[in-house]
């Protein structure tokens, strides 16, 4: 199974480094960067086509995103970014101050608005659900994307705040080729 995964275009949260988990937060108006992005991907989608199914979360901002690349996505509840309780509107930088040194180590010991156990599991249910399609397109989250990533990468989810997913980054990754 190949999945492709771009994460949502910038909200005014992202702008401000607030963490957003489950709100439903709104796209930024676009920028001159962004469209620039938004071409340059449709170009490396394009040599990955025809993809079997096109998903999002069910929150909107991945939504909203799908529709600037010209596409309707299936809702898909697995793909919902982590909730973050407490810190949800709040400076990552509090996030990091509390928990720092776990959040880069060992984020599956901590339990947010949701455990980070639960999101691995989450990652698991999905890669179950999906395991006979063979080309995906996701729109969706920060955090789920790097979780899968490093799923895919270690077989768990500690690595996924060594890596930095950007708003609008387009990433493949390839289960045929694990294992």
């Amino acid at each position: 199974m190949q999945i492709t995964l771009i994460r949502h275009l910038p909200t005014q949260w992202n702008k401000k480094t607030w963490l957003q988990g489950r709100q439903d937060i709104e796209l930024a108006p676009l920028t001159q960067q962004d469209l620039k992005r938004i071409q340059e991907n449709k170009r490396i989608l394009e040599k990955k086509e025809p993809f079997d199914l096109i998903l999002a979360s069910s929150l909107k901002r991945t939504h909203q995103t799908a529709s600037y690349y010209g596409f309707q996505p299936k809702s898909e509840a697995l793909l919902d970014e982590l909730d973050f309780g407490p810190f949800e509107g709040r400076p990552k930088e509090q996030l990091l101050k509390a928990y720092g040194e776990t959040w880069i180590e060992k984020p599956k010991d901590l339990v947010l608005g949701e455990s980070l156990t639960n999101l691995e599991q989450r990652i698991i249910l999905f890669l179950t659900k999906y395991q006979h399609s063979s080309n995906l397109l996701i729109f969706g989250h920060g955090s789920w994307i790097r979780a899968i990533h490093s799923y895919f990468h270690f077989g768990h989810i500690n690595s996924m705040n060594k890596v930095t997913v950007e708003n609008n980054q387009c990433i493949t990754l390839d289960f045929a080729t694990v294992g």
